[in-house]
């Protein structure tokens, strides 16, 4: 085909959209009552001054543009595409899709997982702030968006390495949310008991409860059971117990060691041991601590 031929179609083309466009119902409102025809609005674009037209159409004049137009404009008029309000549609509409196969849909359907957990989170911790919900209400919340956080961030180690990065990176807003599941990994019920509590008293359950979690937490280190999933639930247990007694100071060594304990275990993964070192450690502060509940009784009066 000829290079004028080919240049021709290309501005009929762009000259048929620029008609489509003049001649829709809202361009004939404002000017004419009834649809031009090729021949009139040839005309009139190329002699009328009020009808501004581009630049690119100034050279149709040519016999070749003319009779190419003429073509596409007929088989425009009689075979144009029409929906129920009589509205053309130009173009088709494509879907793309976020991912490409299972294992990346499985992956965002993780990270809309941690998004809502974190948002979740950062919600609760302002309405236990604002007195919104009760201390109970809010623990048992918490402890679940915390399990849930633990459990997720263990499948999504190798893709999420940090949860600080995964923040930034998605422009979140949430530093309550990361104090609790990153750096505490407890509820503030649990850590801040003696002073949520409304009235805890010493009492013979609650000192039994507690030497019983410092036996089972330290004959589960002896038996091996080093995983992390295995000993977070017991220091978890026994850091409330804890901070059930009244007659125990803030500064109290269990306390402060088991929290220490329980923040550098909610940054490991569920599935994560203990080194044997670090399962030495552990047992030799339960076993410090617990002898310094069992010296803190007698000064209460039990």
């Amino acid at each position: 085909m000829p290079k004028e031929v080919e240049e021709s179609e290309e501005d009929a083309f762009d000259f048929l959209e620029f008609f489509r466009v003049k001649n829709s119902k809202a361009f004939r409102a404002r000017t004419s009552p009834s649809p031009l025809s090729l021949s009139s609005f040839f005309f009139t674009c190329n002699t009328s001054s009020h009808i501004p037209i581009p630049r690119a159409f100034s050279s149709l004049q040519s016999e070749v543009l003319l009779r190419v137009t003429h073509s596409l404009l007929q088989f425009y008029l009689n075979f144009k595409p029409r929906i129920s309000n009589q509205s053309y549609i130009p173009f088709k509409k494509m879907e793309v899709k976020l991912w490409n196969d299972k294992r990346e849909r499985e992956m965002y359907e993780n990270f809309a997982e941690l998004y809502a957990i974190l948002k979740a989170t950062e919600k609760l911790e302002k309405a236990y702030i604002r007195d919104i919900i009760s201390p109970s209400e809010y623990e048992t919340e918490c402890s679940k968006l915390i399990a849930h956080f633990k459990t997720l961030s263990s499948t999504l180690k190798d893709t999420v390495p940090s949860i600080e990065r995964f923040v930034d990176t998605y422009k979140m807003d949430c530093p309550a949310a990361l104090n609790r599941l990153v750096v505490s990994g407890v509820p503030a019920t649990v850590e801040h008991r003696a002073a949520a509590a409304a009235s805890s008293t010493t009492s013979a359950a609650i000192v039994a409860e507690c030497v019983q979690n410092f036996i089972t937490a330290m004959d589960s280190l002896k038996l091996n059971m080093v995983a992390v999933d295995q000993v977070y639930p017991l220091l978890s247990d026994l850091s409330t117990s804890l901070n059930k007694l009244s007659i125990l100071p803030p500064e109290f060594e269990g306390k402060t060691k088991m929290k220490e304990w329980l923040g550098r275990l909610s940054k490991m993964g569920a599935a994560d041991e203990l080194t044997e070192q670090q399962a030495r450690q552990l047992h030799f502060d339960l076993e410090s601590s617990y002898n310094s509940f069992m010296a803190a009784l007698p000064n209460a009066g039990t």
